[in-house]
């Protein structure tokens, strides 16, 4: 390839993956025949049969330059976790041999004591296992230096079983969904498929800012985030950065990205500038949940890692900067058959669209029901900066279906035709109708829920958090509802009236979650107040649904989370809270001592021998006696504001167990935080360029 030559995308996607394609190529036929029965459910793997794929694997890797393997997993964190092993192994005569074996490809054994468990485990109780999941395919990762890792997508648990990670309850969930939606779907006489599949196709925000400027920033390395800076000159107001022209400097680097992402079999589809100035967004073509979790966060570390090799640092976090749009994950979910029907799709007869109809009014249902979990499955430090910001969805939780499908529901509650423009569109229990079209609705931004023609678009999850949780929930609530629907279809004899019934039922007792106007209107607030929707406004309240009695015997249920699992996410959760909060404080401290005190004290020293010298001269010094009144008040009023936000941090720290902590955390620490920002960023404003000791917001964004 010459080197102005671009590259074969054909040939370059899943070039690191030991994919479908290579199994056929590798595996001998009868191993493939009994590992693609494994994939399918109808099967256990056998020792032997891992075995010959380990092997093949090995060679793969090998061949690709890999002289590492990893077990890679997700642990309670935002991000993933590996262990690397070599393929070496000692011979008689002092040399190696390179060996992977069907044992080591299945079972790995990472220490488990040093990982966030919330009480499942001991420090002292350091075992625990990852079990490859082998419907996610094996992959290389290679670094800036070419070194060539392979990687085993697996789950992680305890010694004593407990999941410790995202992906087992991820797993979990989906078999839930898929179990339940079986039921219903055989019950409209669905008789070709024998699996149900959560999909997901997450859009990826982020920020890009200079390397330089980054190393520059304390609260930038420290806790992702400026806790202090003055807005720039200009920010998003004229409305010019979304889908705007992608500088080269960025293009570069979406190139070099869109390579290695594709050379992992992630189906990266988009890209362009969002609405902030220095902001991004990426997105994904669907895959299935476990697979598009996994995808996104490789796309997550691969965006980051690609980032540094251009002079870039990305930025994940939700509110990066104050005074514009922060970051978000849109969780674009929905439900497929394994013969390749999507059950949220309108379908283009009468009777497709009962079924439609009954899944829609299953998935209304479950939202309502359990809009707490949902809402705490979105529950960081982080994404309280971002929620009921005006680029993302309110605290409250509500569904968006626009007017066509809303007309339909409520028509039918009502026993009536539903009818829009004049044309009636839908068959549903004595009504004769045609097909619903498939753009049957607008797309609102304010709706943390929205429907968008064949998929329900999950708005509140936050930039640098896993899918997993979000996934999970949405998976496993759903699955209760169409528990609950299989269980009265199949006591029916005259379906078309049962689900005419059920829709009517749904709609009179959760139509009040459905809101297609603007979600960020003061008005609105106030409407799900009548209503009876939570608006839950922060983590510390919203992370309390896992400890709910409904919520444990949800998740036990349908053997996704134990109460015991369940425990230790709201542990971990809240900890992780009060964690960053507290870095954040103890940023912004070290910042006021070291830099912006101190360059208020040389401020105020250069204005205060300007005055001197003027006055000895007899000239006129009021300007710079009124400017050195502005910096000392701001001096002052910094150095007692850091007082308080220290009083405050030590506080929490001292606060009973971490709930409590995290409760002083927001109520105090937070709080003080901002009040220092406030007189940092005034003093800002009025201090020469050249004496101000970090790059500023100006710089940051409109300098790549």
């Amino acid at each position: 390839m010459g080197c102005c030559a671009k590259p074969d995308i054909t040939e370059i996607f899943g070039s690191n993956v030991f994919n479908d394609k290579v199994m056929k190529e590798r595996l001998p036929k009868d191993t493939y025949k009994a590992f693609k029965k494994v994939l399918t459910g109808t099967a256990e793997l056998t020792p032997e049969v891992a075995d010959v794929i380990a092997n093949a694997i090995k060679d793969w890797a090998i061949e690709k330059g890999a002289s590492h393997y990893t077990h890679w997993f997700q642990p309670l964190t935002n991000i993933t976790a590996e262990k690397h092993d070599s393929f070496i192994n000692p011979t008689d005569d002092g040399g190696i041999i390179m060996e992977f074996s069907g044992k080591q490809l299945i079972k790995g054994e990472p220490d488990a004591s040093s990982f966030p468990s919330g009480g499942l485990r001991a420090t002292f109780e350091a075992r625990g296992y990852t079990a490859w999941d082998c419907t996610s395919p094996v992959f290389l990762k290679t670094d800036a230096a070419g070194d060539v890792t392979l990687c085993i997508p697996t789950a992680f648990c305890s010694y004593t079983g407990h999941a410790l990670d995202k992906k087992t309850p991820l797993l979990r969930s989906m078999n839930a969904v898929s179990k339940q939606a079986l039921r219903v779907l055989k019950v409209f006489g669905n008789k070709t498929a024998d699996a149900v599949l959560s999909t997901v196709g997450p859009e990826q925000e982020y920020f890009l800012v200079d390397k330089e400027y980054y190393l520059q920033r304390l609260d930038l390395l420290m806790s992702g985030r400026t806790l202090f800076g003055a807005p720039a000159p200009k920010g998003q107001e004229l409305e010019d950065q979304y889908f705007g022209a992608i500088k080269d400097r960025v293009s570069s680097f979406m190139k070099d990205l869109d390579i290695e992402l594709w050379k992992m079999g992630v189906l990266a589809k988009t890209k362009h500038n969002e609405v902030a100035p220095s902001q991004f967004e990426i997105a994904p073509v669907f895959s299935t949940t476990n697979i598009a979790a996994d995808h996104n966060q490789l796309l997550m570390e691969t965006i980051q890692k690609i980032a540094l090799r251009h002079g870039m640092v990305c930025l994940l976090h939700e509110k990066p900067y104050a005074g514009i749009n922060g970051n978000g994950k849109h969780n674009n979910w929905s439900l497929s058959t394994n013969d390749g029907q999507n059950l949220l799709e309108p379908g283009k007869t009468p009777e497709e669209n009962e079924q439609f109809l009954a899944f829609c009014a299953a998935v209304i249902k479950a939202v309502d029901t359990h809009a707490d979990i949902l809402r705490a499955t979105c529950a960081t430090s982080g994404n309280d900066h971002r929620l009921g910001a005006n680029e993302a969805p309110p605290g409250i939780i509500s569904i968006f279906l626009g007017d066509l499908l809303t007309d339909v529901l409520f028509s039918i509650a009502d026993g009536k035709k539903a009818k829009t423009g004049g044309k009636e569109f839908l068959k549903i229990g004595v009504d004769t109708l045609p097909a619903l079209p498939l753009d049957n609705s607008d797309r609102n931004r304010t709706s943390p829920f929205a429907f968008t023609g064949n998929k329900f678009e999950f708005r509140m999850v936050g930039s640098s958090a896993s899918i997993s949780g979000p996934n999970v929930a949405l998976n496993t609530i759903v699955a209760e509802a169409l528990d609950e629907l299989a269980t009265r279809l199949e006591k029916t004899k005259d379906l078309k009236t049962e689900v005419t019934a059920y829709v009517k039922e749904v709609i009179e007792k959760h139509g009040r979650v459905i809101f297609n106007g603007n979600g960020y209107t003061e008005d609105w607030p106030k409407e799900a107040e009548k209503r009876g929707l939570p608006n839950v406004k922060n983590s510390v309240d919203a992370l309390k649904a896992y400890l709910t009695p409904k919520a444990q015997k949800l998740f036990d249920k349908y053997g996704v989370i134990t109460k015991e699992e369940l425990h230790s996410r709201y542990e971990i959760y809240i900890e992780q809270y009060y964690k960053n909060i507290n870095i954040e404080a103890l940023s912004a401290l070290k910042m006021s001592r070291t830099l912006y005190i101190p360059t208020a004290l040389q401020f105020t020293a250069r204005l205060a021998k300007q005055v001197k010298a003027l006055k000895d001269a007899g000239a006129p010094a009021r300007v710079q006696e009124a400017l050195l009144g502005k910096v000392s008040a701001l001096l002052e009023a910094i150095d007692q504001k850091t007082v308080q936000l220290e009083t405050a941090a030590a506080e929490a720290r001292a606060a009973g167990d971490t709930t409590d902590q995290a409760t002083v955390a927001r109520d105090e620490v937070f709080t003080s935080i901002a009040a220092l920002r406030e007189d940092v960023d005034a003093l800002e404003v009025i201090t020469p360029a050249e004496l101000w000791p970090v790059p500023t917001y100006g710089e940051m964004l409109f300098k790549l």
